[in-house]
């Protein structure tokens, strides 16, 4: 872990009262991890609009009855072998499935994944987690 700094920052009071609340609300013990964390969240937003290699988890929900679902995303995860990791499938009921793909690569390319994987009928939702290499 790097050393710590310690630091100071001017803020309006107003500001500061909505951190308190931000940070009392959270599950963070004090401001300074709170701030942190949203330092780094910012900069997994820049690596992705950099299109760095990043990685991601993508989260589909989709009915697996609809025709030719399941074979079509099984298509496009064998066509992005390289950037996929690993997925996982449950079944929530007798129609809806939930699956979990991990995947690394520009993000340019995983974010076009999710768009084909969105486009396909029978999808109720697919959503994206970002998340950083950690090594830049």
């Amino acid at each position: 872990m790097s050393k710590l700094i310690r630091t100071s920052i001017t803020i309006e009071e107003d500001l500061l009262e909505k951190l308190e609340q931000l940070t009392s609300k959270s599950q963070f013990s004090n401001r300074s991890e709170f701030i942190r964390d949203l330092i780094r969240g910012a900069m997994v937003e820049e690596e992705w609009a950099a299109n760095e290699e990043v990685v991601g988890t993508i989260t589909l929900i989709f009915d697996h009855h609809k025709r030719e679902l399941t074979n079509k995303l099984t298509k496009l995860q064998h066509n992005h072998h390289r950037e996929i990791l690993a997925s996982t499938h449950i079944h929530l009921d007798h129609h809806i499935c939930a699956e979990m793909i991990m995947i690394k690569g520009p993000a340019s390319t995983i974010n076009e994944i999710v768009n084909n994987l969105r486009q396909q009928v029978g999808i109720i939702h697919a959503g994206i987690t970002m998340s950083s290499t950690g090594i830049s």
